[in-house]
């Protein structure tokens, strides 16, 4: 069994009020950018994520994980690159990792309306039969991670210099992603952790359900520190896009899930991120306010989303070269 130690610190992590941001623009977007350059995460309570809509979201979870293996992978669709549906336990793996992460995983995506210009790139999404009220919860869901993501890069363009709607057009039809994650119980033999270490792909993610221990954070002197956000609070982090498109001004921090202790392996693990991207067409070209001759262009190549995702999701496995 490959045992890896968790963290003996916390992160000191500030806990913020997202309702800051209507009655102090400016101070919550010092706070979160403070916050994101000195760690690459921020912890948001006051998400105007309604509670009974996360109850309904945490109970569809828990039913749909629980259905029989045979069922769960009839939504598996191995050429979709795990963009939509189901993704079985032991599909994915970090990258530069030699153990596939102890994890299942549900993907749902943006709804286009038939003919859209990106449907070549962005598939309809799959739907289980059951449970029942699956697919009205996690549209809600979707559109309610949706908002609170647009007022978080709003204060993240006043932290950089740019306009309150800089990144309006960027994610207007933006490729996002809401992730449905069981870890199951650990077994005494399980080789490798529930999620090895990496860094995320998109813009942000905006995460429910760290509550329950195992994600840490890696800090810069390369000592790992445990995250633990009040009850219901967003756990939000740089993704590599935003560090690319903010040359590394904001980080994208590499962070883990680790196994729990002897006492906690015998229960489940669910949480929800929110992996909020660009449009596919968007490029992703370093910000002229972050370069500096202290900072210089790490990169001159301008990327489109679309190609960059591409790339990443073949290094982590989900789709083949």
């Amino acid at each position: 069994m490959l045992d890896t130690p968790t963290a003996s610190k916390t992160a000191q992590v500030p806990a913020l009020s997202l309702t800051q941001d209507a009655t102090d623009p400016a101070g919550f977007a010092a706070a979160i950018g403070g916050s994101f350059e000195r760690f690459g995460f921020a912890v948001i309570a006051d998400h105007g994520i309604p509670q009974p809509l996360i109850d309904r979201a945490w109970a569809e979870t828990s039913a749909f994980f629980d259905l029989p293996e045979a069922e769960k992978r009839g939504y598996f669709t191995p050429a979709g690159g795990g963009q939509r549906g189901y993704t079985p336990f032991k599909t994915e793996i970090a990258k530069g990792a030699s153990a596939v992460d102890l994890k299942e995983f549900w993907h749902v995506g943006r709804d286009l309306p038939a003919g859209h210009k990106f449907g070549d790139v962005m598939p309809p999404n799959i739907w289980p039969a059951r449970p029942k009220g699956f697919r009205d919860t996690f549209t809600d869901l979707f559109a309610a991670f949706d908002r609170a993501g647009d007022v978080i890069l709003s204060a993240i363009a006043r932290h950089l210099g740019l306009a309150d709607a800089w990144f309006d057009p960027a994610v207007k039809d933006g490729n996002s992603i809401l992730r449905l994650l069981h870890y199951p119980p650990i077994p005494a033999d399980a080789e490798g952790v529930r999620a090895g270490a990496h860094e995320d792909i998109n813009l942000i993610t905006l995460l429910l359900g760290a509550e329950e221990a195992g994600l840490e954070l890696l800090d810069r002197d390369g000592e790992w520190l445990a995250i633990k956000p009040p009850e219901g609070a967003l756990v939000v982090n740089v993704g590599d896009m935003l560090q690319r498109l903010t040359n590394h001004v904001l980080p994208s921090t590499t962070h883990r899930v680790v196994n729990p202790p002897p006492e906690r392996r015998a229960v489940p693990r669910y949480s929800m991120p929110f992996f909020l991207h660009p449009a596919p067409d968007f490029l992703i070209e370093t910000l002229p306010g972050c370069i500096s001759a202290a900072n210089p262009n790490r990169y001159p190549t301008p990327i489109t989303a679309h190609d960059y995702l591409h790339e990443r999701l073949v290094e982590i496995g989900l789709v083949k070269k």
